[in-house]
């Protein structure tokens, strides 16, 4: 078997790409916890405020059944959020004109983007694989998403693997960006890992 190379994403590199979190889609999602995914998004806003890294987000039809972004995206991200991208409802977000531009006018020089969103198997799967074609390395940041069941989740996964993205967790990803939690981003990570991911755990214990 060929051992493939792995580059790391790295936070001067990287784009946030947070796609349709709202409070509507959320009910979409089966097959994952709305408070995990909720907490994970939360973490994902916040990693990319304390590296700053550029965000973009993105709505579909925030006036039907999907609702408004999850309230926590203008807590943590207020310029994002008032610069977000309301797609009138094309699937793949990278189809919607507007999105497209703004994701490379974040992005600049920088080919590296964090993808997490609702859902895996429709509002991510799809975008995932219009920004490898358009030769941007993709991470997929899986548990601050979901699907309406692991059928459609596990199929998503696949496709967008098999389309060269890779696909990681929240809390992996604070790893692979702070590299080593004594520096300064890594103490930052640490830090919303705790707040955030690890509060999850307790809950879930108690």
């Amino acid at each position: 078997m060929e051992r493939v190379t792995v580059k790391l994403f790295a936070p001067e590199t990287s784009v946030m790409l947070l796609i349709d979190h709202q409070v509507g889609t959320l009910g979409f999602c089966r097959n994952i916890p709305e408070k995990m995914i909720v907490q994970n998004t939360r973490a994902l806003a916040r990693f990319a405020k304390a590296l700053g890294m550029p965000v973009v987000l993105t709505t579909s039809q925030e006036q039907n059944a999907q609702g408004p972004l999850i309230p926590a995206m203008e807590e943590i991200l207020p310029d994002a959020y008032a610069a977000r991208v309301k797609r009138s409802g094309v699937a793949n977000a990278w189809n919607d004109p507007d999105y497209r531009a703004a994701v490379e006018a974040a992005a600049g020089d920088r080919k590296d983007l964090i993808v997490a969103g609702l859902t895996n198997d429709v509002c991510i799967a799809y975008p995932a694989l219009s920004m490898v074609e358009a030769g941007y390395r993709v991470l997929v940041v899986q548990d601050a998403g979901g699907s309406p069941n692991q059928i459609a989740e596990d199929t998503a996964r696949r496709f967008w693997e098999n389309a060269g993205a890779r696909t990681t967790t929240t809390n992996a990803l604070a790893a692979e960006l702070g590299q080593d939690w004594s520096s300064p981003n890594g103490a930052a990570m640490i830090g919303i890992v705790f707040e955030e991911i690890i509060s999850q755990l307790d809950e879930m214990s108690a």
